[in-house]
């Protein structure tokens, strides 16, 4: 396990973790929001003379099922039960890969929400350089002991972009060795990272995510914190490439100080079949507690887009357009993290 591959674009072989699970139907939701016929009632009242006092500014009414009212109470406990029910009958869908959006919207991504927003505090720039439709590759620096950057960034594409849309990322094969997280993490929409996976996923249209420094990137000491590791060998690029796809780098400032990590016992990273064992300034020393991660303020910035559609087919297959792409993308996240952090007031605030 120690010698995992963490961004296997290189290598020709097939998804792990398992046969996906067939889909299965989801039952249809119920509505939300007021009915078009108490709008259309609510319309006519308001239209009768002395109803209303035209010197005074109308107020919207409350929609059913919002605010702490009991109609808001009762809307939450229905959809919960539905919800339940659902989970328990099996009538819910999953992709082929293990994803099942209706989790992660309704659960997974409430749970680590609270995170993002009062915890983190993330700041989101560029958003719109992710396009609403169609597949792309979004590619970002990889940092701070444990991958908590991979969620955060999953949760500010889902909640910032207009679209709503859904990041499925690619993740090292520990992830899915390890019991629990393997599973949550193909609920979550995460596969690993091959190039054949990810470039079904783009072809299909799906926004993509991919960090290319792995473990490097997470393990490195903290003095050696916002310094992008090596690459890989383009295989990313390859993959962009050949689904013509957009290749939109992705620069994230503050998860490098929440676990400085300024040490590394060799010893029992082998001994665990991990590929490195951090030691910061409190853990192991203070047990449990120390896991908990320095309340940092994050900043993501999505930059401009890359395009590969220009490119012919064999272009996937030179080694020197893909080096020269790869140091591209890794020059502009180089470049927007010196930005961002000059920018920065503190690690903090």
């Amino acid at each position: 396990m120690a010698d995992a591959k963490v961004i296997p674009f290189d290598d020709d072989r097939s998804r792990a973790g398992g046969s996906a699970r067939p889909a299965r139907r989801r039952s249809a939701g119920s509505g939300r929001g007021p009915t078009a016929a108490s709008a259309v009632g609510t319309a006519a009242v308001s239209a009768l003379p002395g109803q209303q006092d035209a010197s005074k500014p109308q107020e919207e009414p409350e929609r059913p099922g919002e605010g702490g009212g009991p109609g808001g109470w009762d809307r939450r406990i229905a959809g919960g039960l539905a919800f339940l029910r659902r989970r328990v009958t099996g009538e819910y869908d999953v992709d082929e890969f293990g994803y099942d959006e209706e989790l992660t919207d309704q659960v997974l991504m409430s749970m680590l929400r609270p995170v993002y927003e009062k915890y983190f505090r993330v700041e989101v720039k560029g958003i719109e350089n992710i396009p609403s439709e169609g597949g792309a590759l979004i590619v970002s620096n990889h940092s701070g002991t444990l991958p908590l950057d991979g969620l955060m960034l999953q949760v500010a594409v889902h909640d910032n972009h207009p679209a709503g849309r859904h990041l499925r990322l690619l993740a090292a094969d520990l992830v899915f060795m390890l019991p629990v997280v393997n599973e949550l993490a193909r609920k979550a929409g995460h596969t690993l990272a091959c190039a054949e996976d990810a470039e079904r996923l783009l072809r299909r249209g799906e926004v993509v995510g991919v960090m290319p420094e792995g473990f490097k990137g997470i393990g490195k000491p903290f003095g050696e914190r916002y310094k992008l590791q090596r690459f890989g060998r383009g295989g990313f690029v390859s993959t962009a490439l050949r689904a013509g796809v957009p290749i939109i780098p992705c620069s994230i400032v503050g998860a490098e100080e929440i676990y400085p990590m300024i040490g590394n016992s060799k010893t029992l990273a082998r001994l665990l079949g991990f590929p490195y064992f951090p030691i910061t300034p409190t853990f192991p020393w203070l047990g449990p507690l120390g896991a908990v991660p320095l309340p940092t303020k994050w900043t993501i910035q999505f930059g401009e887009p890359i395009s590969t559609s220009g490119y012919p087919v064999e272009a996937a297959e030179d080694p020197m357009l893909m080096f020269n792409l790869t140091d591209q993308v890794r020059e502009q996240i180089q470049h927007t993290l010196y930005r961002l952090l000059v920018q920065r007031r503190s690690v903090f605030f």
